[in-house]
């Protein structure tokens, strides 16, 4: 096998219709990146600290655009999924450990999915956060039907729509307020006030570099396009799959940037504003009800869509780890259970929000770190394996993400 230092060079050519048939994979994966987390990390901190923390998310984006590219790209060329290589490498022991941290991470995720979702339904319609929540975990099983009985194109069609209706539900403001350019820019100069922007940027970081999406696209990827040998094909669906990976968070962190510029412009210095429901109510006082509406739309569509893709995360996750493969409706049914048990307690749910986004900040290192080593491998990604300058920047994101969640660690242990 050749061990070529270089990936695969290739005309640079905007993808063509026969191309775009091919995207898709990473639009699934890319609604783990606007998710409910997104919105109670990315408000809270526009409605507390203004612009202060734009750089967190383009920093944050960034890397996101690399590590799903990575992800996707070891799908393709060694025909299995992240866990699945961990799977195989992992000792007994350590392979449960591992999942267990995965597991744990799938959690959080989906507390924050179907809180997201209670919290819209309790917007819209009133209806009480438990009851919310039970709505929104069986919508999604309705969800994850389709992907189980309509394959997978369809499945991404579907989330593809529900990503229409999240980015105008939370963009829609953006036309009713006045946002300060300068400010803006000025917000791209990394730097921190405090202990509670760390967290607060851990929490971002959490909700947009998403360990589970991570572990999915590599299993998403295969599964679209299969196992491609080297040559012309697997050179053309690398090329594909970039496209596909820039374009889809793109759109989901122009999402995440317009939630915080709203929240910074329109919000900012407004009483409770640090809570999803606050800050929907300001956004109905200061832009009016019909935009109010749409937000908390979008914010279900968020939960609806999210919580469907990170089962399917953590199905793919127990499969790889433990050759354990559960319906994803049993799934569902499980992993529902301790977002109901959260919005049962009567937990502050932007808290539990917050916090859940923090748990997923602390797990990323799980996953980027052997994703680099792998995509990085000559033996397993021949001529396909990470340039040097690929290579060189992973481990720069890797290292950004381990020192933030030590910074945290020190920071709120310290006071």
């Amino acid at each position: 096998m050749s061990t070529s230092t270089q990936e695969p060079t290739t005309p640079r050519r905007r993808p063509t219709g026969r191309s775009i048939a091919l995207l898709g994979p990473a639009f699934v994966a890319a609604i783990a990146y606007v998710d409910p987390g997104n919105v109670a990390a990315n408000l809270t901190a526009g409605a507390k600290y203004g612009y202060l923390l734009i750089w967190v998310l383009v920093l944050a984006n960034a890397m996101a655009v690399l590590v799903q590219y990575l992800s996707a790209k070891l799908g393709l060329v060694s025909g299995r999924s992240l866990p699945e290589m961990l799977g195989q490498r992992l000792r007994k022991n350590n392979r449960r450990a591992f999942w267990l941290q995965a597991e744990m991470m799938a959690i959080a995720t989906d507390v924050a999915e179907v809180i997201g979702g209670a919290i819209a339904l309790n917007l819209l319609f009133n209806i009480p956060l438990f009851l919310g929540g039970l709505i929104t975990g069986c919508v999604s099983m309705v969800i994850l039907t389709i992907q189980s009985r309509r394959g997978q194109r369809t499945f991404e069609f579907v989330v593809m729509g529900l990503l229409a209706i999240i980015t105008i539900g939370f963009l829609t403001g953006l036309a009713f307020t006045d946002v300060s350019g300068s400010e803006a820019v000025a917000g791209l100069v990394p730097r921190f006030e405090g202990t509670e922007t760390v967290l607060l940027a851990a929490s971002m970081l959490g909700a947009t570099v998403m360990p589970h999406a991570i572990y999915l696209h590599s299993a998403l990827a295969r599964d679209r396009h299969g196992h491609i040998k080297p040559g012309p094909r697997l050179q053309r669906l690398l090329k594909v799959t970039r496209w596909d990976v820039v374009v889809a968070l793109i759109i989901a962190g122009g999402v995440n940037i317009g939630m915080l510029l709203l929240a910074a412009s329109a919000l900012r210095g407004v009483p409770g504003t640090d809570t999803i429901d606050g800050a929907h109510a300001a956004i109905e006082n200061s832009l009016g009800p019909g935009v109010a509406v749409v937000f908390a739309i979008g914010l279900l569509a968020s939960g609806l869509a999210s919580t469907s893709v990170g089962c399917a995360a953590g199905a793919e996750i127990m499969h790889g780890l433990l050759a354990i493969r559960i319906p994803v409706i049993t799934r569902r049914i499980v992993t529902l259970i301790p977002a109901l048990i959260v919005l049962g307690l009567g937990v502050d749910p932007t808290l539990a929000l917050v916090l859940s986004q923090v748990v997923l900040s602390l797990c990323i290192p799980f996953a980027i770190i052997p994703l680099v080593r792998m995509t990085s491998d000559p033996e397993l990604m021949g001529d396909a394996r990470n340039a040097p300058i690929t290579t060189v920047a992973a481990w720069i994101a890797a290292g950004l993400i381990v020192a933030l969640n030590v910074a945290l660690l020190v920071l709120t242990v310290t006071g």
